[in-house]
């Protein structure tokens, strides 16, 4: 996936970042937020939140903190104008926001949403506050829908993000701020290497899951020809939208890795960039004499910024299906001339090695470990490396016999801002800054600039983030081209029926609430 970026510590913050789990579960909901605001991630915070609570809490504690998470920033406005002096004690400040969201969001009664709001501030040594925490929830409980209104006016996110949100997207800003703090639908890619889209839907029918098959079309121009004369090549991407989320131990075979919890529009990317390296190879063929020392069955594929591992799985699924997405199956139409593929080797970098640990776990879950490729006679060779891909050379490794460009593909999920999953990860709008832009745009240069002499003549690069802020991609597409006279960009065509054009690649924007998430996705090839 991509790289961690660290959220700068709220230095107004008093309370330690070592979680306390204990008291009541509004207790534990406060204390969560504020580890948040100190800079944790949901990601680390909310498994321990939810083991140390009994089963039947559970539920309840999910919903009040992902949903004050989403509503964060208008209910901090709305808090605001119901206090008659300034609020600085980010406790009580939190305290009450938590209340809030079950007199506006959740419908617990009244008097429990008080009486147990007011407790909890008891709970957490701040008793001095019980009388405002008390007074301003009464006001709001008296009239909630004019005050749920008023909370939902306007955006819930922080004054920067929103003010770049309006330069970058003035016609879909308004949709796409209130689609920001919508919960985002659930979606799961099927392993073609093992079943069927189709025939996985039936097996959740049998579940008594309801979901619906979602196909997206890409079209891109590719080369075909030594001259790279461009032709039009189109691919289906299949996926399921689950009608309501499902813990995954429900989900039918998930445990042997038939299915994978997987966004939408994240599920494009290996089918692009794996189309896009059958081109490449495709046209080499149609090019090479299969007599000649410069036909090779060897080819070489990097996912860069692997982790945990999602799209990775995908490429592997794709090139391990009996069918003609596989890159052993790409010259199979003429045999007598072009042999077919023999070897793929695969290299996958991640920066931490807990993540590293994440990918192989993924893998091993989906059988696509190196033994299990190994086991499937695949001739598919898969090397995990933890490094930096701002520094990591391939020809640095000790095995590298040359220090020529080795890479026939390369798919950089690059680090950023994440703006794009908001609805996945609502604590990206209190950790990121204004700050962390132009840092993350300096990050993802700085892994272009180092990938790209890796990639051989003639291949591809596809570049993709989940963000939404053209800084980091359009614009960044746009730099890097001026910068690399042999990049050249691949134009997707009027096929696609996802995203919106850009000067460079395509934009999916987290509006519709039954779409995938924020994505940007640019195929660069090498000439």
């Amino acid at each position: 996936m991509r790289q961690n970026i660290t959220a700068p510590r709220n230095n107004k913050l008093k309370p330690s970042s070592n979680l306390i789990m204990n008291g009541s579960v509004r207790v534990r909901v406060i204390r969560t937020l504020l580890a948040i605001q100190n800079g944790q991630s949901l990601s680390s915070v909310l498994d321990p939140l939810l083991n140390s609570l009994h089963d039947g809490d559970k539920g309840f504690a999910h919903a009040l903190l992902l949903t004050t998470l989403r509503q964060w920033h208008a209910l901090a406005r709305l808090l605001d104008s119901l206090a008659d002096n300034p609020i600085d004690e980010v406790e009580v400040r939190t305290t009450i926001q938590v209340g809030l969201v079950q007199l506006l969001y959740l419908e617990v009664a009244d008097h429990a949403a008080i009486h147990e709001t007011v407790e909890a501030a008891k709970e957490i040594e701040f008793a001095h506050s019980t009388g405002l925490v008390n007074a301003i929830l009464r006001k709001v409980a008296k009239n909630p829908s004019k005050f749920r209104k008023k909370c939902d006016k306007k955006h819930s996110l922080p004054n920067w993000l929103a003010y770049q949100l309006k330069q970058d997207w003035s016609e879909q800003y308004d949709e796409l701020t209130q689609g920001l703090r919508q919960p985002a639908p659930m979606f799961l890619r099927v392993n073609s290497a093992v079943t069927s889209v189709e025939d996985y839907q039936h097996a959740l029918d049998g579940a008594e899951i309801d979901a619906d098959i979602v196909e997206l079309t890409t079209g891109f121009k590719v080369a075909n020809s030594s001259e790279f004369a461009a032709a039009t090549t189109t691919l289906s991407t299949k996926g399921l939208r689950l009608h309501q989320s499902t813990a995954v131990n429900a989900l039918p075979d998930f445990a042997v890795g038939t299915a994978s919890v997987q966004d939408m529009h994240a599920q494009l990317a290996a089918p692009i960039i794996n189309k896009a390296l059958m081109a490449k190879l495709i046209a080499e063929s149609a090019n090479t004499d299969s007599d000649s020392d410069e036909s090779n069955n060897e080819i070489h594929i990097l996912d860069a910024c692997a982790a945990p591992g999602g799209k990775l799985a995908h490429w592997l699924e794709l090139i391990s299906a009996n069918d003609e997405s596989s890159l052993f199956h790409v010259k199979q139409d003429n045999a007598e001339t072009s042999p077919a593929i023999t070897d793929i080797k695969v290299t996958a970098i991640d920066n931490e090695a807990p993540r590293i640990e994440r990918i192989r776990e993924n893998l091993q879950r989906l059988n696509l470990s190196q033994h299990d490729l190994q086991q499937a006679d695949n001739s598919i060779a898969l090397n995990i490396v933890c490094a930096d891909a701002t520094r990591w050379q391939h020809w640095k490794n000790k095995k590298a016999a040359t220090n020529e460009p080795v890479f026939d593909a390369i798919l950089l999920d690059s680090p950023c801002t994440a703006t794009g999953v908001i609805r996945r990860h609502p604590d990206i709008s209190i950790l990121r800054t204004e700050e962390d832009i132009e840092q993350t745009a300096l990050l993802q240069a700085d892994i272009l600039h180092n990938l790209w002499p890796q990639l051989k003549s003639g291949g591809y690069l596809l570049y993709v983030t989940c963000s939404i802020l053209k800084q980091e991609n359009v614009e960044q597409m746009q730099d890097f081209i001026t910068h690399h006279n042999d990049a050249v960009a691949i134009e997707f065509t009027e096929e696609c029926s996802w995203g919106i054009e850009q000067a460079i690649g395509r934009q999916c924007l987290p509006i519709d609430s039954a779409s995938g998430d924020g994505f940007y996705y640019a195929l660069l090839m090498k000439s």
